[in-house]
């Protein structure tokens, strides 16, 4: 492999990657005196913009769609619920709380790109920098991974017309899927065997915002009806209750006949460039930094994230006031309160590398040292997804080996990866979070619930100290099985209790898959050139879940992609937790989301560089950036036995 030799900004300093301890005192020190230091500075401050989503990995990063095809009552009920169900419908915005606004984003995306000719990478000291819209990256196929790229497909489009419409007419309603099939009893635990933690699926849903958003638009309702007298979403039996959903963004020059099907959109680059620290438009970009002639990013009292003062689109929930909740790169960070803290991890990762930097360098300018600093925060988010993450989902050798920089392949994130197969997520989330002390025991206030972790991470983490605790927890709790059991809380509480906001987030999944035109399980495994599936009982070794998938469906061939992939039977013999369709899927979008890289780190960072980053976990940054010291075990994907 070749690797680019250029000036290094004087990154003599190992202890920057590896020395252990709280580093955050310092970095609010050098970020109070930071516009002084740079104030007649007059380096360059910032890229010359390119433009512009759960693990809670996929779904729940996606607002609810909806679909407005009438092709019956499995497909698409409207009315109300008389309270009964979710008939709450903000049109301004969607569930997870995103302004209404996706066709303005895109149009100033792209028409930022056009104005300047595309963007893409520039030179700041020497040496080449992304774009933060991931535009320019291929340099042959400019928008190969920019923001507002369709998605990719590796099969055909699925749609009733073969255009645009979704397909419903002989399948069963989502809810009634999600009933049949998914449902996890409330207090029910499957862990998984395989002794992997929450940080699994924690990290799953962190790098997901790296690398896809597709949210939902307003103007095309497609709620999902409830069968009656649905324990939660219509227990009064009034036969009217629906779940609010709507269609994704997708361009609108498709979807106009068959030889140009409806294409989703990802609003967010595609690359793993570390967008959801440092944003994918300009704007947010250089909001998040304490200012043009700083190398740092902002933060809050206690070392924290900065709050959305500016109310910078964002995924606020039932929020009514944008700027109580945080802002970061990925406008989901609000999520839920495991989310922040990474968010806020790497955030002080990122400041406490430019301190490093600026410590051994006082006379570099403010954009060689946030540049710097960046280039090693998406190096060791690389490092960690390839050599932590992902070994803890497929096994160790599931990706081949890197030969190089590979500029054929296109890395652009494929709709069945984002719309099915990275959603496995929803299936590992636990009902609570666990709050552990450095004694290994429970904080006073005891695990925190599921249900009272959306979009409470501002009430929840006040202090520099509040994000250790649930650090803790994440490393030491083993995720429930990935399988087709979603816990009670996802399936009936998402974002609120019924008829309050409250969502089915396997229903989602299962609508939003129907939404983009997915292929069907049976049709993906023959797109993936696996062997053929022609009877429920081929499916898994489990005789109660097959006959639940026949009951559910009639028909071996109409299963939905997500349901189907969950219901494999996982490849233990390659230690994997996947089953062989999704094993394959994930294989392939993480291998060309790494060839296709021009900036892979492998190939992008000088030597001195690569030496600092190339032994780099994620207990390092941890212990890097907080109080947590040794208690925590070497490999947080792993349990401790």
């Amino acid at each position: 492999m070749t690797r680019y030799t250029k000036p290094s900004i004087a990154l003599l300093l190992v202890s920057a990657i590896t020395a252990c301890g709280n580093n955050g005192d310092n970095d609010n020190a050098a970020q109070d005196n930071v516009d002084l230091r740079f104030n007649d500075n007059t380096g360059q401050t910032g890229f010359e913009p390119d433009s512009s989503q759960s693990v809670i990995t996929n779904a729940v990063n996606r607002g609810d769609d909806n679909d407005n095809d009438n092709d019956n009552g499995n497909g698409n009920g409207s009315g109300n619920g008389n309270g009964n169900g979710n008939n709450l419908r903000n049109n301004n915005r969607s569930p997870q709380g995103i302004p209404n606004n996706g066709n303005d984003r895109r149009n100033n995306a792209r028409g930022q790109r056009n104005q300047n000719n595309g963007f893409g990478p520039i030179m700041v000291d020497n040496t080449e920098v992304r774009s933060f819209d991931g535009s320019g990256n291929n340099q042959a196929f400019n928008d190969w991974g920019s923001s507002f790229s369709h998605l990719q497909r590796i099969g055909e489009a699925n749609y009733s017309d073969g255009t645009s419409s979704m397909i419903y007419t002989d399948k069963a309603g989502a809810r009634e899927i999600s009933n049949t099939i998914v449902n996890q009893e409330a207090g029910e635990n499957i862990p998984n065997p395989f002794g992997t933690t929450d940080f699994s699926w924690q990290w799953g849903q962190f790098i997901d915002h790296d690398i896809d958003l597709t949210d939902g638009s307003a103007d095309e309702p497609q709620d999902i009806p409830v069968p009656i007298g649905d324990r939660y979403f219509d227990p009064a039996g009034t036969g009217t209750a629906v779940i609010a959903f709507n269609r994704a963004l997708f361009d609108p020059e498709t979807g106009t006949d068959v030889t140009n099907v409806r294409e989703q959109e990802n609003e967010i680059s595609s690359w793993i460039d570390g967008s959801m620290v440092y944003g994918s438009t300009d704007e947010r970009a250089a909001a998040l930094r304490v200012g043009p002639n700083s190398p740092f990013l902002k933060t809050s009292n206690g070392n924290l994230l900065p709050f959305n003062t500016e109310s910078l689109v964002n995924a606020n929930g039932p929020v009514p006031d944008p700027t109580t909740l945080f802002l970061a790169g990925d406008i989901r960070a609000n999520e839920q309160v495991g989310l922040a803290a990474m968010h806020t991890l790497f955030v002080r990762e990122h400041n406490r590398l430019a301190n490093q930097l600026l410590a051994n360098n006082p006379n570099a300018d403010a954009e060689s040292i946030f540049q710097a600093a960046r280039r090693l925060v998406v190096a060791e988010i690389q490092i960690i997804t390839y050599n932590e993450h992902l070994p803890s989902l497929i096994g160790a050798g599931a990706i081949p080996p890197y030969t190089g920089y590979d500029a054929s392949v296109n890395p652009t994130i494929y709709n069945e990866f984002s719309a099915a197969a990275y959603r496995l997520g929803h299936s590992m989330v636990s009902e609570q979070l666990l709050r552990i002390g450095a004694d290994g025991s429970s904080i006073s206030e005891g695990p925190l619930a599921l249900d009272q972790a959306f979009f409470r991470a501002p009430q929840l983490l006040r202090s520099e100290n509040d994000i250790d605790p649930i650090l803790r927890g994440l490393a030491m709790q083993v995720h429930q099985s990935i399988d087709v059991k979603v816990i009670h809380p996802l399936r009936n509480l998402l974002f609120g209790a019924p008829g309050s906001g409250g969502l089915d987030l396997t229903a989602l999944n299962i609508q939003r898959g129907r939404d983009h035109g997915l292929p069907t399980y049976t049709r993906m495994r023959e797109i993936m050139g696996l062997s053929p599936i022609t009877d429920f009982s081929q499916i898994s070794d489990d005789v109660t879940l097959n006959q639940s998938l026949q009951d559910a469906y009639g028909d071996v061939s109409k299963i939905d992609l997500w349901i189907g992939g969950l219901a494999e039977a996982p490849l233990t013999n390659q230690g994997s937790q996947m089953g062989e369709l999704f094993q394959a899927i994930l294989v392939k979008q993480f291998t060309e989301l790494r060839d296709g890289d021009r900036f892979w780190y492998e190939i992008y960072l000088n030597d001195e560089e690569l030496g600092l980053v190339e032994n780099v976990t994620l207990a390092t940054v941890i212990r890097n950036n907080t109080n947590i010291g040794n208690e925590l075990q070497s490999n947080v994907f792993y349990a401790n036995p």
